[in-house]
């Protein structure tokens, strides 16, 4: 009985003073778990201690020293993340050459490369570097030509980009890809001409393909037409000396030229609408072999 009250005791005590210790190290911060893409940013009186940017488990007292064990008393440990984040800023007001208001958007990607500038130089880096962003779309595409806002939109983002990398950096970004996804028109009356012009535009190129196509076919019914004339012609040319030739060769044979030249006649003589009459020897030997 004893060794049991032993045993449970002892089970009570290890598990409540593991807890504690958990506890203690966590208020006391002897141990730290650093995921990816995360840096710690640790202050001590009011000054950068230093920083951990190795993810997983780390020990303070290794990092820092003894002083380690007063951070939770007297400095802070600032968590930022480094991960690549993507803000996209839309209908930027810009005014092309010929005075057409354009909404520009404009997507882009940034991190952070410098955790102590980000945290100290300045209180909000996320949204001054969606300001500046934004201010240098208008500085860099304000009185364009409307043609090159709308076809040079590789060549623009590489300008804004480069208009805006050097104060991002001071901040502790740094500005990744930007692309001008959308160029558009804010006037509501324009945009109806435009599309009333398109419209003209589509319907005078349909004309001008059907009237091609019908062009084309009549190129090549009269080309048909041609050709069939000139064979027609050919053969027309020819027949006499074909028919020709065939009565020549029938001439060879008496019996057979009287024979077709009688039945020639025959045929000719039924085919004509007049009215034929047998008198005499014709009609008698027409009764005698009947």
């Amino acid at each position: 009985m004893t060794f049991i009250v032993s045993l449970f005791a002892g089970f009570v005590g290890t598990f409540v003073g593991t807890a504690i210790l958990l506890a203690l190290g966590r208020v006391l911060q002897l141990w730290r778990v650093l995921p990816e893409r995360t840096v710690l940013v640790y202050t001590f009186f009011g000054k950068v201690a230093g920083q951990v940017d190795e993810p997983g488990l780390f020990f303070p007292l290794v990092h820092f020293g003894p002083k380690a064990l007063l951070f939770p008393l007297f400095g802070k440990a600032y968590t930022v993340s480094t991960v690549i984040q993507q803000a996209y800023l839309r209908n930027q007001l810009v005014n092309s050459e010929e005075g057409a208001p354009m909404g520009v958007g404009i997507w882009f990607e940034m991190f952070v490369n410098d955790p102590k500038a980000y945290l100290f130089q300045n209180s909000d880096p996320i949204g001054s570097l969606k300001a500046n962003v934004a201010t240098a779309v208008v500085k860099q595409l304000s009185n364009l030509r409307l043609e090159v806002l709308l076809e040079n939109r590789d060549a623009l983002s590489r300008m804004v980009r480069e208009e805006v990398s050097p104060t991002s950096s001071q901040w502790g970004f740094n500005l990744g890809s930007t692309y001008i996804r959308k160029v558009a028109f804010r006037d509501r009356g324009m945009i109806a001409e435009i599309q009333r012009k398109v419209v003209n535009r589509l319907r005078q190129v349909t004309a001008a393909m059907r009237q091609a196509g019908e062009n084309e076919v009549a190129i090549i019914h009269s080309e048909a037409d041609r050709k069939a004339s000139q064979r027609l012609g050919q053969a027309q040319a020819v027949r006499p000396q074909v028919v020709g030739r065939a009565l020549a060769e029938i001439q060879s044979v008496p019996e057979v030229a009287d024979a077709l030249f009688k039945l020639l006649d025959i045929q000719a003589t039924l085919k004509s609408p007049g009215k034929v009459t047998l008198t005499g020897s014709e009609a008698t030997g027409m009764l005698v072999s009947g």
